[in-house]
């Protein structure tokens, strides 16, 4: 998968605590994510699982998506959760 803008949400389970990020590179930032490569809140929470993404055309437009999803109610994130992925299945093995 080449490089390309995107905001994404991982959670650590179906309804767990979830984390919203922006890449240039998902399968990079999600393999990093998942390895523990860096330390920080998605290590500390096991939070691994990739179970929602958008990409973007540009890294502007990925950061301001970013912003606005870190805005939203918990409750909408789920929502929009499931409205793409209703098993919270992790996404990972998809992009490849």
């Amino acid at each position: 998968m080449k490089k390309q803008p995107a905001v994404y949400i991982l959670a650590s389970q179906k309804n767990g605590t979830l984390y919203v990020g922006v890449t240039s590179n998902l399968v990079a930032r999600t393999w990093e994510h998942k390895d523990n490569v860096l330390d920080g809140f998605t290590k500390l929470y096991n939070v691994h699982r990739l179970v929602w993404y958008e990409f973007q055309a540009t890294m502007e437009e990925a950061i301001k998506r970013e912003k606005q999803l870190k805005g939203w109610k918990r409750k909408w994130k789920v929502e929009m959760i499931e409205r793409a992925n209703p098993n919270w299945l992790d996404l990972y093995e998809t992009l490849a």
